[in-house]
């Protein structure tokens, strides 16, 4: 399906790859209509749309997936949906498993229906590679069992699982992806490199979950832009599900390594007990991507981690750096 002219609509189209896709949209010539309900659990989202607010093309709509009516008087005269709305966090939906479930189960249900009503042509569901747990073999390809061990990576299973059952009966496109790991600009705060960013600025050491050996695939957001408009664009990928990430891992306690190293810092590393839900190492094997949508990720971890820097650098007032001192702050929430 060719992009240019026809109307996307982005749920949670103001959060961290929301707001990056609904940019790469409106460059491709689209009409945007993102769909936000900007929830308190990530604060500063408003500054992901001031800019595309300027584009005549672009629509914002405070509202969420919840709400029925909405959702569904926002899928009107959409030619396709991005869905990428959710409550995220594997440590916060242990503690609200009930929203994780309302959110990420009944919410999609809620998208799918409109998109069902609504004759939508396409649904890019943007899911989690937290569905297979802890890995049993690595890299991960598509056939991996999926073992959810968090309330999170259940919900979002089984929104997959309803995308998929809504494809085969009602004949809809649809496309599920598994995001592994995702960093750049306008990273959520809750997120690891985010976490220990924001941390050591203002003179906090990092914390890590665990003894720092829990590595993770980190793939750069503008990657994971790309692969989710080539998942619209593609008819090899309606009905299935793919991986989405780079195929490397990297050490947590490399990631706190190097952004110690960013700020100039002295500062030791903290650590504390692991939690449920958390797992051991990603690695993505994104050869179906590969094959389907003839995506490649391109930008190296090394690389990526130093534009994430250089960006928070310029949203930073020097003044505000600190490198020292202060209790811990960090997470390594993925």
């Amino acid at each position: 399906m060719e992009l240019e002219g026809k109307t996307a609509l982005v749920t949670g189209g103001a959060g961290f790859i929301g707001s990056a896709l609904a940019e790469q949209l409106l460059r491709m010539g689209c009409r945007v209509v993102v769909f936000d309900n900007f929830d308190d659990f990530y604060a500063g989202k408003e500054r992901n749309v001031v800019e595309a607010q300027a584009n005549p093309r672009y629509d914002l709509v405070r509202g969420t997936i919840l709400d029925e009516s909405a959702i569904d008087e926002a899928t009107k005269g959409a030619d396709m949906i991005f869905h990428l709305a959710a409550q995220p966090g594997v440590r916060y939906c242990l503690e609200r498993p009930e929203k994780a479930h309302s959110v990420n189960v009944t919410g999609t249900f809620n998208v799918l229906q409109s998109a069902r009503k609504h004759k939508v042509s396409k649904v890019v569901y943007a899911s989690s590679s937290s569905v297979y747990g802890d890995p049993l073999k690595v890299p991960m390809d598509e056939e991996h069992p999926l073992r959810p061990g968090s309330p999170y990576a259940a919900s979002k299973l089984a929104a997959e699982k309803y995308c998929l059952a809504y494809a085969k009966s009602y004949s809809m496109k649809v496309v599920c992806l598994r995001y592994f790991s995702v960093y750049g600009p306008r990273g959520r705060p809750d997120q690891v490199i985010s976490a220990f960013t924001e941390g050591v600025s203002r003179g906090f050491p990092p914390t890590i979950y665990g003894d720092g050996s829990n590595a993770r695939d980190f793939t750069y957001v503008s990657d994971v832009v790309d692969a989710t408009v080539l998942s619209a664009m593609s008819d090899d990928a309606d009905g299935e599900t793919m991986n989405i990430g780079y195929g490397k891992d990297v050490k947590i306690g490399a990631v706190a390594d190097a952004v110690l190293r960013h700020f100039g810092s002295s500062m030791k590393v903290r650590y504390k007990p692991g939690y449920a839900g958390d797992f051991s190492r990603t690695i993505c094997s994104n050869n179906k991507a590969q094959r389907l949508l003839g995506w490649r990720p391109i930008v190296r971890f090394d690389e990526g981690l130093r534009r994430y820097l250089d960006w928070f650098d310029l949203q930073t007032p020097k003044s505000s750096t600190v490198a020292t001192g202060g209790p811990a702050r960090g997470s390594s929430r993925t």
